[in-house]
Formats: C-alpha cells, sequence, structure tokens
C-alpha cells in the first residue's frame, strides 16, 4: 500500500516537466478520404506507414541531457506495451514498429524529427509528442500535416478544444490540460463543498493563465461569482493579492498555481487567518508540499489537490501487467505515461474494422470513450480534446507533519461531481 501511495504522489512530477508544410490537399498520400466524403472500404488506401506486417510510428523525446531520466523511461513504457500487443498477434496481423529520434528537449530538433518522421519516413503516427517546448513549436505542424498524434507530455491550453474539427481533429490529448483541470476546480468547489463565491489567485504564467480559463468558463456555466486575483509566478509576496481575497469574504479558494508558488500562497493565507478551504492542481499533491504548509494550515482549513490516476481495483491488474513487461521500470511513473500513451493508440487501431487511413482512425477514436488503465474515461467524441476529463480528490493530512495526502474522493467526471 506504501508503494502505491508513492507512486500516486510522484506520478505528478511527469507532468511538471512537461513542463510551411506539406499537408496533402484531402489526405489522399496518407490514405484518407476526403473530409465530409465517406468512401466505400474497397475505394480506400492504407494509410502511410502501414505495410503488409508494420505499422509504423514515432516520437522525439529527450532521451539524454537533464530530461534523459524522463525521456528514457517514458518512451521504455511505450515500447514495453507494443511489445505485449505484438505478442498477442499486433493488430489485423501487423506489429507495431517504434521509431524515435533524442531532440534533447529543444523544439529546432524537435521541429526537424517531426518533419522526417512524416515526410521522409512516413510514418502512421506520432505517439506520446514529449515536452512542453517541442509541443508547443510542433503544434501548428502537426496540424498542417494531419497525421494522428496521440499523448502529449505536456498540460499546455493550446491543446485543449471542445470541438476539434478540420485541421484540428488530429490532436489527441490525454494527461491533464490545466483548461480542463479549473474547470474541475470549480465543480468541486460548487458540488462538494456548496461554494457561491470563489476567490482564484492565479500566477502570470501559462499554469496559471489556463486554470484561470477553465475556472472562469465552469463559473459561467453554473453561474456563481469569481474573486479574482493575479500573482507573478515564483512571487515571494502575495499579502496584497490574500488581502483583496480576504476582505471579499469567499467561501473557497483556488490556487491555480504550480509548485514554485502555491507554499507562499497557502501561507498567506493561514497568515491572514483566510480560513477556508482551498483546492490547487494535480501537479502540487506531493509530499514536498504538504510538508512545507501543513503546521501552518493545521487547525485553520485544508488544502485539496487533483489527481489522475488510481491503481485500486481492476487497476491493480492493470499494475500488475505493467510491471511484468517493464522489466526494470515496474515502478517508474515516466514508464507508467508511456504505457498509457500507448495503450490509447493501439485503442484506436482495434477499433478499425478494415482499411486503416487517418480518418478511420480518427473516426475510431472519436467512436466511444476510452478506458485509462491507470485512470478514468476519456471521450474524444465530438471533437472534444480536453485531456483527463475524471479527476480524484486528495487533502493534506494535518497529523502528519512529513507531508501526506490522503484520498477524499474517487476519480470522477464533472457530471458526476455536480450530480
Amino acid at each position: 500500500m506504501k508503494r502505491i501511495l508513492s507512486l500516486l504522489m510522484v506520478f505528478v512530477m511527469v507532468f511538471s516537466m512537461a513542463a510551411c508544410s506539406n499537408e496533402p490537399a484531402d489526405n489522399s498520400t496518407a490514405g484518407g478520404e476526403s473530409e465530409g466524403t465517406e468512401a466505400p472500404q474497397d475505394a480506400l488506401e492504407w494509410a502511410q506507414g502501414i505495410t503488409d506486417t508494420q505499422i509504423i510510428v514515432a516520437n522525439s523525446a529527450a532521451t539524454s541531457g537533464a530530461f534523459a531520466p524522463v525521456g528514457v523511461p517514458f518512451n521504455a513504457g511505450i515500447e514495453a506495451y507494443f511489445k505485449k500487443i505484438n505478442g498477442e498477434g499486433g493488430i489485423q496481423g501487423r506489429d507495431i514498429v517504434f521509431t524515435h529520434v533524442d531532440d534533447e528537449f529543444d523544439p529546432v530538433k524537435g521541429k526537424a524529427a517531426l518533419s522526417s518522421f512524416v515526410e521522409d519516413e512516413k510514418v502512421f503516427a506520432i505517439v506520446g509528442h514529449f515536452g512542453t517546448p517541442v509541443v508547443a513549436a510542433t503544434l501548428e505542424d502537426l496540424k498542417e500535416y494531419g497525421i494522428p498524434a496521440v499523448y502529449f507530455a505536456t498540460g499546455i491550453g493550446q491543446l485543449y478544444n471542445d470541438k476539434a474539427e478540420g485541421r484540428e481533429r488530429n490532436i489527441f490529448p490525454v494527461q491533464p490540460i490545466y483548461r480542463t483541470e479549473g474547470q474541475i476546480m470549480v465543480a468541486r468547489a460548487v458540488g462538494d463543498f456548496g461554494a457561491s463565491k470563489i476567490g482564484v489567485i492565479y500566477t502570470n504564467d501559462d499554469a496559471g493563465k489556463d486554470m484561470l480559463w477553465g475556472a472562469e468558463t465552469m463559473a459561467e456555466q453554473l453561474d456563481v461569482e469569481l474573486v479574482i486575483q493575479q500573482v507573478a509566478a515564483g512571487a515571494t509576496d502575495v499579502s496584497s493579492a490574500v488581502t483583496t481575497i480576504k476582505d471579499a469574504e469567499v467561501d473557497f479558494v483556488i490556487g491555480a498555481a504550480i509548485q514554485a508558488t502555491i507554499p507562499t500562497i497557502i501561507k498567506e493565507l493561514a497568515a491572514q487567518s483566510v480560513n477556508k478551504d482551498v483546492i490547487t492542481t494535480y501537479v502540487n499533491v506531493s509530499p514536498v508540499i504538504a510538508e512545507g504548509v501543513v503546521n501552518e494550515i493545521n487547525g485553520k482549513f485544508d488544502v485539496y489537490g487533483n489527481g489522475w490516476v488510481s491503481f485500486e481495483g481492476e487497476r491493480a491488474n492493470a499494475l500488475a501487467e505493467f510491471a511484468e513487461y517493464t522489466v526494470g521500470y515496474e515502478t517508474n511513473v515516466y514508464a507508467m505515461t508511456g504505457w498509457i500513451a500507448a495503450h490509447f493508440f493501439v485503442e484506436g487501431l482495434k477499433r478499425v474494422d478494415g482499411v486503416i487511413t487517418w480518418d478511420t482512425y480518427m473516426d475510431a477514436l472519436e467512436e466511444s470513450p476510452i478506458n485509462n488503465p491507470f485512470g478514468g474515461q476519456i471521450d474524444f467524441g465530438n471533437g472534444l480534446r480536453a485531456g483527463t476529463q475524471e479527476m480524484n480528490l486528495s487533502k493534506i493530512n494535518h497529523d502528519n507533519p512529513a507531508g501526506e495526502w490522503v484520498e477524499e474522493k474517487p476519480l470522477q467526471s464533472i457530471d458526476s461531481i455536480l450530480n
């Protein structure tokens, strides 16, 4: 049990790091049909990267340098899942072949790698697009190519789309996106804590702004009031923002800031006796954060945090299967995320009955929700690209000064929380 709890706490660290193209006019070079047209199966051509014996996919990831401890196991998890699938007979009798380039977390090298994958090697899809700088630099290129891209090792807001179509459709994020999480935070404040007036302290970086976007979107839907204050990322003095929140007499507080700033916000809330419960992002659910604030909040208010994985019930079986195929990485959370990336990619392939084109594959991904082996469902239907849509809720344990989060609520969707 302690090992599983440690995995849950460390899992969040994966994502704090994540922290003119030649598009075919109708996807014809990729074996796709023209947009808006459903061609009969016997008229379709197999997509690029699919041979009689193989389905070739790729990614570029940092497998050397400072991010190698993340990139190497991440890719190992992808490879392990494909090994499992190939051992089971592959997809329509074809083995999945995974190729990758070390981009060293460099967006210039990432762009070059993507161009080579699509134009020269003509791979079928990108699986596990890695790291905020590379993803940000290549996202428009991916859209221009139209190549399916499944799982992004970052939570940047540019991935969010509630109605992806046309050149936006090929983007399939899985891990949490801050815009979605901001919506979930407001849903929790209303559904679990009965709040009608919510204070939001957000940082002026992309993470803070994206969480604010989500909070404002959900607050408008639910007709609740937000009292919003901005602070600088990494700020050491947030007293003015906290005073404004205190004077507004809010019911609940959202700390839309990542690890460098959230302890400062929480400590100042305690110092000014703003004794209202606080919720923050999943990337802050770590023992270090809990240890840093537990003494200040003890007896005053609770601090909650989101999470997106669980190893209970059937997911314990998934964890055992993962360990069987990832010898040497059995407890490595970065390898787990690679496993998740490959799982989502393969689930789409399994659903295609007949010729696999980019369009038939994307249709399959959108057909119905897909289960995360270590989490909840993700729905890509009707163009929804929101990443993780079900999150659980943990709370800092006041009785453990060493820093501990305990789960309070299971994985739930926004609808489930509000119900």
